[in-house]
């Protein structure tokens, strides 16, 4: 159980998304009055520089002042967003992705930018945001795409416990932001038995949505009275669910999935459904990790 002041904590690396993460971050901690963490992750050098002229001594301290003027940058942005929330911030000799997992284990949130610096133009982040979303201890959000001032907060529901932890996060995050939320439920024919089984032509389709809304609406009930300011439109979609909650992250503030559902192998700790929303979401997204 985290504390009720636990930080949100971004990983930043001086590019322009991170930046955006911060920003993202720093309001999120003005709305639930909690600290924010910033931290930079960086690997020494083993190979590849002159040791005969620079010492590994002084290439530690240039990458160490790089990485503070990185989080001087990020403390400004943060302070722009909401002045008033605490910031702290550190640089840690490590790689990223087992400092941010580390990191995570306090944290009631962990925050990435969408690219970082030094990639291929196009190449987003994602192999740290995946191990994250797969090893982290509480929820992540990459902020990506074009938060929608107005927008509802999205969710994906399918009845797995990663979807009742991500209507958490959701029915809180609506909430704090005076939003409404739109809970998607998606169905394909094939679901219901094999896609190669006579029952296709046979089934009564439109009884089988009906029966999507009667568990969508049990999904929700107990959230709705829980949450009684967030005004809920109820989805039922006969669609992949990538395709729907893109189609709808498209006019959100932010889009909240499990990190994995039903149908998953065993053992599987982030799902196809979460893993392509970190390439394309739209919108901020939040991938959230069962208790």
């Amino acid at each position: 159980m985290k504390a009720p002041s636990a930080p949100v904590v971004v990983g930043v690396d001086g590019s322009a998304s991170a930046l955006a993460a911060v920003r993202w971050a720093a309001d999120d901690c003005a709305r639930h009055h909690t600290p924010l963490r910033l931290v930079h992750g960086y690997p020494l050098p083993v190979r590849g520089y002159p040791e005969i002229i620079l010492t590994a001594a002084e290439i530690r301290k240039a990458i160490e002042d790089q990485a503070r003027g990185w989080l001087e940058e990020a403390v400004a942005a943060a302070r722009a967003v909401a002045p008033e929330v605490e910031v702290t911030t550190e640089v840690v000799n490590a790689g990223a992705v087992p400092l941010l997992i580390e990191e995570s284990r306090a944290a009631r949130l962990m925050v990435l930018g969408s690219q970082g610096l030094g990639n291929v133009t196009g190449l987003l982040i994602g192999s740290t945001a995946l191990a994250l979303a797969s090893h982290g201890k509480c929820p992540l959000v990459v902020a990506r795409g074009t938060e929608v001032p107005g927008g509802p907060v999205v969710v994906g529901v399918d009845g797995s416990p990663t979807s009742e932890a991500a209507l958490a996060f959701a029915f809180e995050a609506a909430s704090m932001r005076d939003a409404p939320l739109t809970a998607i439920m998606c169905w394909q024919d094939f679901m219901v038995e094999s896609a190669y089984s006579a029952s296709r032509f046979t089934v009564d389709w439109g009884q089988v949505e009906a029966e999507e809304q009667r568990l969508l609406a049990q999904r929700l009930a107990g959230w709705e009275e829980k949450y009684p300011d967030v005004a809920v439109h109820r989805v039922v979609v006969r669609d992949r669910p990538v395709r729907a909650l893109m189609r709808y992250g498209a006019e959100a503030r932010l889009v909240v999935v499990g990190s994995h559902g039903h149908g998953g192998f065993a053992g599987m700790l982030l799902g196809s459904t979460s893993q392509a929303l970190v390439y394309n979401a739209p919108c901020p997204l939040a991938i959230v990790r069962p208790a």
